[in-house]
C-alpha cells in the first residue's frame, strides 16, 4: 500500500466491503486515511449500472450529512470511526489494511481525455481541455473526481467535478474560469436552480437571503457548462504540504463568534480553508477569543470566499492549537461536530 503522503484531498478509496470514501485533506495519520463515506453498494442505487450499483451515503457536503455518515459507520462498520487526538474529534478514516483500491483524479482524467466512453466523459474532456488551454497549465495539473472518478457516473444526470493541483495552477485556473464566465463560455447557475441553491444555503448555513446571494456570487468554482453543472476544487501537491498530521494537537475550549479582518487568504484556496486574521472583535464567547489568529473551515462553501483586507464574521469552536515543537495559538474552527451545524463563516460587505 502506498505511503500515507500519497493520499490527496478529493482522491477516492474503495474498501474491502465495497464502500466508497472521499479523501479529506493531504495530511493523514500514518496508519489510516481521513475520509468521509460517499457511496454505498445498493441494488436500487441511482449510480452505476448492472450489478455494480451505488446509493449516496452523503447527499450534501455539509456537517449534518457528515455526522449522519459517522453514525451509520459506528453502527455498521465501526472500524472506520476513530477518535483523533490530534483533531480533538471523532472522525471517519480508512485504515490502510482495509483499502482495496485507491482512485487518483489525475490518472482518471487522462483516461477520459484519451478515450471518452460516453456523453459525460466527452463533456468532461471538453471542459478540461477548455480550461487547460485558457489557463495555460499542464494537463497533469487537472483531474476528475466524484462519480466520474470511480466509474459509477450516470451520463443523464451526473455532474463534472474537476480538481486542479498546486497553488500556481489553481490561481491560473481561477483567473481563466472567471474570464470564461464573463465571456459566456461558462455560465453561472441561474433560474430555478439558483433559487433552490440560495434557499438551501439560507437553511443549512444560517445566512440571510442577501448573504446567500453574495456567497453564491463569489463562488467562481461552480457553474454550468453546456447545460451540465461543474465544480473545480484546488488541491495542494506534496511540496506545498507542511509538517505531519501528528505535529499538532487541537484542544476545544468553547464556542465563540467573532468579527475580524483577513490578513492572509493564501491558504483559503484549499481544504480546509484557512484565513489568517487580525483586529478580532468578540461578539459571543470568552474574551480570550480576541487572540484568535486563524479561522479554519472544513465546509466547501467557505473555500476562497473572503480575501485580504476584507472583514468576516465567524461562529465556531474556539480551539487552542499546540505545536509539538512548543508553539501554540488560538483559532476558530467551522465544521466541527460540537456546533451541530450552527456554525458559519460569511464575508462582511
Amino acid at each position: 500500500m502506498k505511503a500515507w503522503r500519497g493520499f490527496r484531498d478529493r482522491d477516492y478509496l474503495e474498501t474491502v466491503e465495497g464502500l466508497m470514501f472521499t479523501v479529506v485533506s493531504n495530511l493523514h495519520p500514518r496508519d489510516k486515511v481521513v475520509a468521509y463515506l460517499k457511496y454505498l453498494p445498493s441494488p436500487a442505487g441511482r449510480w452505476g449500472a448492472g450489478a455494480r450499483r451505488y446509493g449516496r451515503a452523503m447527499p450534501y457536503y455539509d456537517v449534518p450529512s457528515l455526522l449522519n455518515t459517522i453514525s451509520f459507520l459506528e453502527e455498521n462498520y465501526p472500524h472506520y470511526v476513530h477518535w483523533m487526538e490530534e483533531l480533538g474529534i471523532k472522525m471517519s478514516a480508512v485504515p490502510l489494511s482495509y483499502i482495496k483500491r485507491h482512485f487518483k483524479p489525475e490518472e482518471r482524467l487522462q483516461e477520459v481525455l484519451d478515450e471518452p466512453r460516453d456523453e459525460l466523459e466527452g463533456l468532461a474532456a471538453e471542459l478540461a481541455a477548455l480550461i487547460i488551454d485558457r489557463a495555460e497549465v499542464p494537463t497533469s495539473s487537472l483531474g476528475v473526481t466524484g462519480s466520474l472518478l470511480i466509474g459509477i457516473h450516470r451520463p443523464e444526470f451526473s455532474d463534472v467535478d474537476l480538481v486542479v493541483y498546486g497553488r500556481g495552477s489553481a490561481l491560473k485556473v481561477r483567473g481563466a474560469v472567471k474570464e470564461l464566465l464573463e465571456e459566456g463560455r461558462l455560465e453561472r447557475v441561474g433560474g430555478a436552480k439558483l433559487e433552490e441553491l440560495v434557499e438551501r444555503r439560507m437553511k443549512v448555513y444560517h445566512l440571510s437571503r442577501q448573504e446567500a446571494l453574495e456567497v453564491t456570487r463569489r463562488r467562481w468554482n461552480r457553474g454550468v457548462f453546456k447545460g451540465r453543472d461543474f465544480s473545480i476544487h484546488p488541491v495542494k501537491v506534496e511540496g506545498e504540504v507542511q509538517g505531519r498530521f501528528e505535529d499538532r494537537l487541537c484542544r476545544g475550549l468553547s464556542m465563540a463568534e467573532v468579527e475580524a479582518t483577513v490578513v492572509d487568504d493564501s491558504e483559503a484556496l484549499f481544504m480546509p480553508a484557512t484565513y489568517r486574521v487580525a483586529d478580532v472583535k468578540v461578539l459571543e464567547g470568552p474574551k480570550q477569543a480576541e487572540g484568535v489568529e486563524e479561522v479554519v473551515s472544513y465546509e466547501g462553501l467557505h473555500v476562497d470566499l473572503v480575501h485580504d483586507g476584507e472583514g468576516l464574521r465567524a461562529r465556531g469552536k474556539l480551539e487552542e492549537v499546540v505545536d509539538r515543537g512548543g508553539g501554540r495559538y488560538l483559532r476558530i474552527l467551522i465544521g466541527g461536530p460540537e456546533a451541530g451545524g450552527w456554525d458559519y463563516l460569511k464575508p462582511l460587505t
